[in-house]
């Protein structure tokens, strides 16, 4: 009866327990086939967020210069503004422009902004004699879109927006894409992250999908924004204005048109 006893304890002490041994036993018993598959996947995975996190820097002055530099060498990057995080190139590099329209499925009859670092840069690219004095640095920066006439002695590239008399400007609220704007000398062509017709980006978390179509992206955190983008006011008619786009600003934008005397432009019947 003693010897019964012990060879029972015996056997229930010598049950692997599930979580050790089996699992061992497990991968013996599949083969090495699909653990090497898995193991492939893993690193496969591993790369693909390595990839991705190699192009991510945050949006601060320490990688403003490097920004500026990809520009230069005509490459597309991420930007966060003050309203949406945008794509931007060399608005004077007809491949770079190309790719934006390419990358975002926009079609190129739908004209790019421009962004420029400082209100008075303004005057290089579009007219602005006409406008009433202090109108543009009441307006900028902020989270504004002004349309311009462009004018013949416009310094932006005949291919940027070819076709058009005008062309729309910002001058962001924000400090990374203006030191950027600046470094680069020239204008910066200026269009949300995201796929045309898809919902505007607040992280980059929300454009993801395009991270590799860039040469970085800059991270500058959740924007406070709700999404509606810039307020685009026409101002190509000398003391009118016309609001192509409510954005984010409208009421705030309305009053200081109003401040400086100009009248709504009356609709085409």
């Amino acid at each position: 009866m003693n010897n019964l006893r012990r060879r029972v304890v015996l056997m229930v002490f010598c049950v692997p327990k599930l979580g050790s041994v089996p699992f061992l036993t497990h991968k013996r018993h599949l083969g090495l086939g699909l653990s090497k598959k898995m193991s492939s996947s893993m690193e496969n995975c591993h790369v693909d967020v390595q990839n991705k996190l190699e192009v991510v820097r945050p949006a601060t002055e320490v990688y403003a210069q490097e920004a500026i530099e990809a520009l230069k060498a005509g490459k597309v990057i991420a930007v966060p503004t003050d309203t949406l995080y945008g794509f931007a190139c060399d608005a004077c590099s007809l491949e770079a422009v190309s790719s934006i329209y390419e990358m975002k499925g926009r079609k190129h009859t739908s004209p790019l902004a421009i962004c420029v670092g400082d209100v008075s840069h303004i005057q290089h690219f579009a007219v602005t004699d006409y406008l009433p004095h202090g109108l543009l640095d009441s307006l900028l920066p902020g989270p504004v879109t002004v349309i311009l006439r462009r004018g013949e002695s416009s310094a932006l590239e005949k291919s940027l927006n070819p076709g058009l008399d005008s062309v729309g400007v910002r001058v962001p609220d924000c400090n990374f894409i203006r030191a950027v704007a600046r470094g680069l000398g020239k204008a910066v062509a200026l269009t949300s992250a995201n796929l045309s017709g898809q919902p505007s980006s607040l992280c980059i978390k929300d454009f993801e999908n395009l991270w590799n179509r860039c040469a970085y992206v800059y991270d500058g955190g959740a924007l406070p924004s709700n999404g509606a983008g810039s307020t685009i006011v026409d101002l190509t008619l000398p003391g009118k204005y016309k609001i192509l786009r409510p954005g984010s600003a409208r009421e705030e934008t309305l009053a200081i048109l109003e401040k400086h005397s100009l009248v709504e432009e009356a609709p085409v019947i």
